[in-house]
């Protein structure tokens, strides 16, 4: 269950940030990062041959652990006329099959960059309710750019059919320590610790009390650290945006830049290959993420200032 310190510091993060009360004992699950919680929450609700609903485009780990576990991955559609959120009509057709156990979502998304929208969750949780499956929100990125935090847990009755996934790894530049934490219900939250349990054996006990210290900072620091900081990353990765030729909206939040590659051009590995072999820079093409990103590339913002100037500087030498 993970020590006492780190599940009460998780509670008061939830109430801090996002305005939602977690009993500390019984509603939130600490994770091994939250990457875990998708192997674990999977295997809580769904068995062989049941349905799990991933975003087209999405994080690729939805859909590879479900095939994984031996569930049917379908996937449903994101596209950018509808602002990267999901097109409910699609939903309610996709949700009639009894079969389907989980909707997997993301917000901020990971690759597009699309804020998260209240209305969105409001019916996503309208729609779980009455279709009786599970909503599983991934929630690492909302201070990542962004001053609104919101979380599918603030909707009325979200908990008794959703779960929560976050992160310290983004909103405290955390990478590495592998801190995360689940929050729902305590009937799915003891779910969860069944199969946690038997898979592994918790956080190293210094790492959960200094992580609890860290949920304790300052306002101050987040503004300077999640907004500052990747504000001037962002400004450089949409100038190698712009050399390539690429369109992207602007007003994106998360910690990656998402652009769509010039008319002329095939495909976006077209792209990526000749940045890669000319001006020796990886890019990201969006064709790993679903079909829906064919026609995108995607720019991280973890890389540091000098290196996206870099990576700028060659990529202009190779477009003049």
């Amino acid at each position: 269950m993970g020590t006492k310190e780190l599940r009460t510091a998780m509670a008061g993060f939830y109430s801090r940030w996002f305005g939602v009360t977690l009993d500390p004992d019984r509603e939130i699950q600490p994770l091994i990062g939250s990457k875990e919680g998708i192997l674990h929450a999977t295997l809580a609700l769904a068995n062989v041959g049941d349905k799990v609903l991933v975003p087209n485009p999405g994080y690729p780990t939805y859909t590879s652990l479900s095939k994984l576990l031996g569930c049917e991955v379908v996937p449903y559609g994101l596209r950018p006329e509808n602002g990267w959120q999901p097109d409910f009509e699609e939903l309610e057709r996709l949700t009639d099959d009894s079969r389907v156990r989980i909707l997997w979502m993301n917000y901020p998304h990971m690759p597009t960059g699309a804020a998260a929208q209240r209305t969105t969750y409001e019916r996503a949780v309208e729609l779980a309710r009455r279709k009786g499956f599970v909503v599983i929100n991934d929630n690492p990125y909302s201070f990542i750019l962004s001053s609104e935090r919101l979380s599918i847990l603030q909707v009325p009755g979200a908990k008794d059919c959703c779960i929560e996934l976050n992160s310290m790894s983004k909103s405290h530049n955390m990478p590495g320590w592998r801190v995360g934490m689940l929050a729902s219900n305590a009937e799915f939250v003891s779910w969860v610790l069944k199969v946690k349990s038997n898979i592994d054996s918790g956080t190293f006990r210094a790492l959960q009390l200094a992580a609890a210290t860290a949920y304790d900072n300052a306002d101050a620091w987040h503004e300077e650290h999640n907004i500052y900081i990747y504000a001037r990353r962002r400004r450089l990765a949409e100038a190698i945006m712009a050399a390539l030729g690429c369109t992207f909206d602007p007003a994106q939040v998360g910690m990656f830049l998402w652009g769509r590659i010039p008319e002329g051009m095939d495909n976006a590995e077209q792209l990526t290959e000749r940045v890669l072999h000319e001006a020796h820079v990886f890019l990201t093409p969006g064709f790993i993420f679903g079909s829906n990103g064919d026609r995108y590339v995607r720019i991280s913002l973890c890389a540091s200032e000098e290196k996206l100037q870099e990576a700028l500087q060659r990529i202009n030498a190779i477009c003049k």
